[in-house]
């Protein structure tokens, strides 16, 4: 498809595009991949750190409330306040893998969620949880953008989509094992569950190899032949791909250096409005609350706690695959549209649920509509609202300002998502059907977003992405200019 008719295309998510020919196809990588499965493994064991630390808050809220003592708020801030720490390890992230590589800040990742579960255990006052609970969220905020970028680097390109979508999936695993064991033993040994992944990390770091397209850009010529050879083992021609790389890595240095005032230029403004308002929506149809919560909102409907939760757990995991599945079969726009209508109708339903126990009317539908609502939410969630964003703002930064624009987005995502987790419990205590029946509206308004901003990027290559986006900002301008003269 030609560039210049791309931004015609853009706007046609049901079209299939043409497979062009690889030449390093499957059937041209003639190496032993073991290796780039065992580095992607060691690296998403950061990722089910990721949902054991997200996933953590659920299924503890009342025994920590009660062994401790502790206020509402006070929870309310133990709960809320990993998001904080993500929000500052996702800011420095670029530069701490820049500057110690990935496996660098993999290890460091690791450390500081080792040290965070730690002082969760041993804590005897919120001040302590709220320490340990900080420290993991930063370590979370690091392997966010580090996990993705490291099996992005090693893995051979007709197996980086499908080696990417395991750090989705494995934050949801991680999410499903936490609230699944939670039912079952105390909050402190729950906390020393979430030492095994980052101890697997600290030692499969040991055996894998650092990113070759690291080492090179950091002047470790002979280094990067050893990794890549690693990689993609001893019988494999590596030239072809060392020779991609190498040029990758010069063009990189000839491309301009941005600001973050530059993200505020024109050329810039719909790939940011697109990417900040999809992680905005995302958060507003209340995520996080329900997330990090949803053991009290069931307790709260009259639904048993723990079998709520394993039900929670276990419809996460099977829905991830099928979004991951579908992403590039049917389109993002699709997926996302599906996703927050499945989200409102879902926070309807829980909003419904509490509506009736408010007016003592059809007492006995209560639970089963609160789990059904729940169990709705999480389902659409996790086919399309959980990972497309992320796919999307891969995918619409051109290379030279990803970084930083990246960094802009986690810092309003993470924002976002502390609001939401925080304030989550006093809109509880508030208005339960007033607190749902606005993330329905949200959610709603979510459908109408995709629908009049966000472009389909299926099947396109990033070229035609910034080709058709430039177009689209060329077309607006000369509207502008017409209706002005």
């Amino acid at each position: 498809m030609p560039i210049e008719n791309a931004s015609d295309e853009l706007e046609k998510p049901f079209i299939q595009q043409p497979k062009s020919a690889d030449p390093e196809g499957e059937s041209g990588q003639n190496g032993s991949i073991f290796m780039v499965l065992l580095s992607t493994f060691v690296a998403i064991c950061g990722s089910f750190e990721f949902g054991i630390c997200v996933g953590y808050s659920s299924p503890t809220q009342s025994s920590i409330r009660h062994d401790l003592n502790l206020s509402l708020s006070e929870f309310s801030l133990f709960g809320s306040i990993i998001t904080i720490g993500a929000m500052f390890g996702s800011i420095t992230s670029g530069r701490i893998a820049d500057y110690l590589g990935r496996k660098g800040s993999m290890r460091l990742a690791a450390v500081i969620c080792i040290a965070g579960w730690v002082a969760v255990y041993f804590s005897k006052a919120a001040w302590s949880l709220d320490v340990g609970r900080f420290s993991t969220g930063y370590g979370i905020g690091l392997s966010s953008f580090v996990v993705p970028v490291f099996i992005g680097e090693i893995a051979p390109k007709h197996l980086r989509g499908g080696l990417a979508t395991l750090n989705q999936l494995l934050i949801v695993c991680g999410s499903s094992f936490v609230y699944i064991v939670g039912t079952i033993v105390t909050w402190r040994t729950l906390a020393l569950t979430g030492l095994i992944p980052s101890i697997l990390v600290l030692v499969g770091l040991f055996f894998i190899p650092e990113s070759p397209r690291w080492l090179l850009k950091v002047g470790r010529r002979k280094d990067f032949d050893l990794a890549l050879r690693k990689l993609r083992g001893k019988d494999a021609d590596i030239s072809h791909e060392a020779a991609d790389i190498q040029a990758g890595i010069a063009h990189l240095e000839d491309l301009p250096k941005v600001g973050v005032r530059d993200l505020f230029d024109a050329k810039y403004t719909r790939a940011i409005i697109i990417a900040v308002g999809l992680f905005v929506f995302q958060q507003f149809g209340g995520i996080n609350g329900i997330n990090f919560y949803s053991g009290e909102i069931l307790a709260e409907a009259g639904f048993s706690r723990e079998k709520g939760q394993i039900a929670y757990a276990i419809i996460q995991v099977p829905i991830t695959l099928i979004g991951a599945t579908l992403m590039d079969k049917s389109g993002r726009r699709p997926l996302l549209m599906v996703s927050a209508t499945g989200m409102g109708f879902g926070s309807f339903l829980i909003g419904a649920a509490f509506y009736l126990k408010a007016h003592a009317l059809l007492l006995e539908w209560v639970p089963m509509l609160a789990i059904s609502g729940v169990l709705l939410y999480i389902a659409t969630f996790s086919i399309g609202m959980g990972a497309v964003p992320w796919v999307i703002m891969g995918e619409i930064f051109p290379i030279y300002i990803k970084g930083i624009a990246g960094s802009l987005v986690c810092l309003v995502h993470w924002s976002v998502a502390w609001l939401i987790s925080y304030t989550f419990n006093f809109l509880m205590t508030w208005n339960a059907i007033g607190t749902f029946w606005i993330y329905a509206g949200f959610s709603m308004l979510t459908v109408l977003f995709v629908a009049k901003v966000v472009p389909e990027t299926k099947g396109k290559t990033l070229e035609e992405i910034q080709a058709a986006l430039s177009a689209h900002r060329t077309a607006k301008n000369r509207n502008r200019n017409l209706l002005e003269d």
